[in-house]
């Protein structure tokens, strides 16, 4: 059995992104199939954490916890923004769910929900970058109000998508010709909490 070389095309075995997702990301591709375990693997970990903290009581190690995750917070919108997007592309181009609609019990199609999560997750990042001045870019649309268009999540999906690129060039020229960057934020260096005594 030969061990799978990963590409944009086919940055896992089996899932050939499309031609859009390849177009917006060339060669990130890659590191974006290897985000999409660790974002849900680290995710899972910082709730089991905050809720072994919690059920031992220990207020220091939630308030640790909690500190440590809101240091990693643009990272963690950044990746899942740019994770979302490459995925909707793998869907082709489409409309979103309405603003008024996103809570509504009638089935969605997953293409459209997928788009519309990754404005979402866009938009919070647009927001935060407005916040705290943390946009590497510069030239930030305006965060999604109630009634936006397709125009405007458009918008904020670009926005996220060239901060990503731009952020990994900064770490692989950090990083040094040959060598793959761990990730924004590193999910392998997000700090755990200590074992209780």
């Amino acid at each position: 059995m030969s061990a799978h070389r990963t590409s944009p095309g086919e940055p896992w075995p089996g899932w050939s992104t499309s031609r859009a997702a390849q177009a917006a990301y060339g060669k990130h591709l890659v590191r974006i199939g290897e985000l999409i375990p660790a974002l849900l693997y680290s995710s899972v970990m910082d709730r089991q954490h905050l809720a072994a903290a919690h059920t031992a009581r220990r207020q220091d190690l939630i308030d640790s916890q909690v500190s440590s995750q809101a240091l990693v917070c643009r990272d963690d919108l950044l990746e899942t923004a740019a994770v979302l997007d490459a995925l909707a592309l793998c869907h082709g181009h489409g409309s979103y769910l309405p603003s008024y609609q996103e809570d509504s019990r009638n089935p969605v199609p997953r293409d459209v929900e997928l788009r519309t999560d990754a404005s979402d997750v866009a938009s919070d990042l647009v927001h935060h970058d407005h916040q705290y001045g943390t946009s590497i870019t510069g030239d930030i649309p305006s965060a999604l109000g109630y009634d936006c268009t397709d125009a405007e999540r458009d918008a904020v999906r670009t926005y996220a998508r060239r901060e990503w690129i731009i952020s990994q060039e900064m770490l692989e020229l950090r990083s040094g010709p040959g060598r793959r960057p761990t990730s924004c934020a590193g999910a392998e260096m997000r700090p755990r909490l200590p074992e209780r005594r």
